[in-house]
């Protein structure tokens, strides 16, 4: 009868969806197992940024440094050393605030070395190192502008970058009630300095090393300040994948012997109070309070936990 194949149709169907569910949770825990794909490969790809100021930029040609790019290359050659791997090919691949959260969640890139917050929504998704730096947003304008605090910003256009957090801390600053602005977005922190530059925008709002790091590289640094309030206080991390434990614990312990040993300290001083290529400027950021309480009791706290009171 027509009728009497049903039950086992549905029962293949259940079965099929049932194995399709099983493959791919099984999918998604190797893509989640970095160490078993650096050891099957023998490469690991590397997320960077090209203009994050002394945290992670492009000197062209492929060559991409900074402070995070440091940190991360040390943990990758402990991971090297843990895997016996005679060789460990580094690709680095740029990414921008837009795009670096899928393309680590899809395994193009397997560790972030940019100048990423880590906050309570985005640990939803990824992971973070322990904190490595603690970021004070602020804004950038021109010197000449006469703009010396947020309350100065109403009727001004104010640039960021797509994908960052920093206008939504400024629009919550208290200083920042009834300040009417328009907001213009750049593609990556170089086009949003680009706008300040230009004068397409009035002000700029990121990471103040960022900021920094980009008046310092800056045909005329001396054009441009970095003034008013602090909209926020941010903690800054290599990012990795979630529900990885092995890789984490592994970064997490090369970053704690770094802070530790004193090594963490005296990369920093070489990235942010040094002269620093292209143009052997010093950005002249000497690490905050905030920072060295950071490196003195390590931890993967979320921004929300930094919330001024």
């Amino acid at each position: 009868m027509p009728g009497s194949n049903r039950p086992s149709g549905r029962k293949n169907h259940v079965k099929t969806f049932i194995l399709a569910i099983v493959a791919a949770a099984a999918t998604t825990t190797a893509n989640a197992d970095t160490f078993q794909k650096i050891k099957d490969t023998g490469s690991v790809t590397m997320g960077v940024r090209e203009s994050s100021g002394a945290l992670s930029y492009t000197l062209g040609g492929g060559a991409y440094v900074g402070f995070h790019i440091d940190l991360c290359s040390r943990a990758l050659a402990d991971v090297q050393k843990q895997l016996g791997l005679p060789k460990l090919e580094v690709k680095y691949l740029p990414v921008t605030s837009s795009n670096r959260i899928p393309l680590l969640q899809n395994g193009t890139i397997d560790i972030e070395c940019g100048s990423t917050t880590n906050n309570a929504t985005r640990q939803q998704q990824v992971a973070f190192a322990l904190t490595t730096y603690v970021e004070e947003i602020r804004i950038a304008v021109k010197a000449n502008s006469g703009i010396q605090s947020v309350s100065q910003l109403s009727g001004r256009k104010v640039a960021t970058t797509v994908g960052t957090t920093s206008v939504q801390l400024l629009r919550r600053h208290e200083k920042a009630h009834g300040v009417d602005f328009q907001e213009v977005l750049g593609r990556d922190q170089a086009d949003s300095f680009l706008l300040l530059d230009s004068g397409r925008a009035d002000a700029f709002v990121m990471d103040a090393q960022v900021l920094a790091g980009n008046i310092a590289k800056s045909r005329n640094p001396s054009e441009f300040r970095i003034v008013g309030e602090v909209l926020g206080v941010e903690p800054i991390a290599i990012m990795l994948r979630k529900d990885d434990p092995k890789f984490k614990n592994s970064v997490d312990e090369t970053l704690r012997g770094m802070m530790k040993s004193g090594e963490m300290a005296r990369l920093y001083e070489k990235w942010f109070t040094k002269p620093i290529l292209p143009a052997n400027v010093s950005v002249n950021l000497p690490p905050s309070d905030a920072t060295r309480a950071a490196w003195a009791n390590p931890n993967d706290k979320p921004a929300e936990d930094y919330a001024r009171r």
